[in-house]
């Protein structure tokens, strides 16, 4: 029950962002000294933090509280000692496994998105290159001692195992283990979270008022995550909304898994780049130069059949779910404006629901760290089915190994 209390507590914070120990009593319908002691154990650990709050506006509640900048109350006459997630230090280490790319990034309990990466270096093609140059990087990190390090990573992942079982980007990872490469580096405990998931938290701790959706980010593939009742749906396969491997009818395209034909080698930014450049030989084959056509001529055939592709699996998947609410991140987030219009429009007009019933069709940005914080909060700090050390106050800080 002390462990349920906590993960509530800490979710209900994390949503509203600044409350003080009465606000979670009410909101959560427990007792306040129950609230204050859990609160005083999570500030000692360090996962929360206090802030004061004032606001100098005329008039007043029923409680004699004048409202705050986030409508929570501060007593007359003295700050409330509001309560948050901690932002003032660093206690994980992000980090980012993309295709071309990888991103290291100091995140604190109460990280905002705001964060900017410590470290980037090309992912190399193998395990023995990608773990040197991770070597060299974590020197460049004055830090050394972390809680845990949050990995987003593509592919089919086991997340519970912390293996990548597929990826078809990036095959080297399937041989590699990512956790015991990470931790020759730093020995630190590793959560290792399929990328679109992390999206999809990351999402929702945003925006909890909307609980069930489907996430779909355009980018090297294209994936998606499914929040529903604000948890994400595991599947019974390690399997992530992987959309981008449904195969498009005349579509000859190979794709990294083997097939031919699938949907995200016309919609990942390869993809869209390949197209565009076979339409336009002239023209150079950058992303800039892709989006300004489009902004001066409009939507060209080849994109249009693409996007209504695109729609087309998307729609399906939410006849599948059942959910009414697309996200859309990435490459269709950052395209002129039409080419989201058309691809939304056609989503719309495929679900069943959206015949008598309302279907959102929304863009976001990437709110991977957010996500990841919230990955590792509830996995390392808070854990359902095994006994936190860190809540428990035994848990220490794990430093770098090289």
């Amino acid at each position: 029950m002390g462990r349920h209390n906590k993960r509530a507590l800490l979710e209900h914070l994390r949503r509203v962002g600044t409350a003080s120990r009465a606000d979670l009593a009410k909101s959560l319908g427990l007792s306040q000294p129950t609230v204050g002691k859990i609160a005083d154990e999570l500030l000692d650990l360090g996962v929360f933090e206090e802030a004061e709050v004032r606001k100098a506006t005329a008039g007043k509640g029923e409680s004699g509280e004048l409202p705050t900048a986030n409508g929570l109350g501060s007593r007359l006459g003295r700050p409330a000692r509001m309560l948050r997630l901690n932002r003032s230090e660093a206690r994980f280490l992000g980090l980012q496994l993309g295709v071309e790319t990888t991103r290291l990034t100091l995140l604190s309990p109460g990280a905002t998105g705001d964060e900017e990466c410590a470290v980037e270096f090309d992912t190399r093609g193998d395990a023995k290159g990608w773990l040197q140059v991770l070597r060299k990087s974590a020197r460049q990190i004055p830090q050394k001692s972390f809680w845990g390090i949050l990995a987003s990573v593509p592919g089919l992942v086991d997340e519970r195992n912390g293996r990548i079982l597929y990826s078809p980007n990036l095959h080297w990872t399937e041989k590699a283990a990512m956790v015991s490469l990470i931790q020759e580096v730093w020995s630190a405990p590793v959560v290792l979270i399929q990328e679109e998931r992390a999206l999809a938290l990351g999402q929702y701790a945003v925006e909890p008022e909307e609980g069930n959706f489907l996430l779909v980010d355009f980018a090297e593939g294209v994936g998606g995550a499914i929040m529903i009742g604000g948890r994400l749906y595991s599947h019974p396969l390690p399997i992530s909304g992987e959309l981008g491997h449904t195969p498009v009818v005349g579509n000859d395209r190979r794709c990294g898994c083997g097939a031919i034909g699938c949907l995200e080698t016309l919609t990942s930014n390869r993809g869209l780049l390949e197209s565009f450049a076979a339409a336009s030989p002239k023209s150079p084959r950058t992303w800039k130069a892709f989006s300004e056509s489009i902004a001066a001529g409009g939507i060209s055939p080849w994109l249009a059949r693409t996007l209504d592709a695109a729609a087309a699996v998307l729609a399906g998947a939410l006849n599948v779910l059942g959910v009414r609410t697309v996200v859309i991140t990435g490459t269709m987030a950052e395209l002129p404006d039409v080419v989201f219009s058309r691809l939304s429009d056609n989503i719309v007009k495929g679900v069943l629901w959206g015949r008598f019933g309302e279907i959102r069709v929304v863009t976001a940005p990437r709110r991977r760290n957010i996500g990841l914080v919230a990955a590792g909060l509830e996995r390392l700090i808070v854990p359902e089915n095994a006994k936190s050390q860190r809540a428990e106050g035994k848990m220490k800080e794990f430093s770098t190994t090289y």
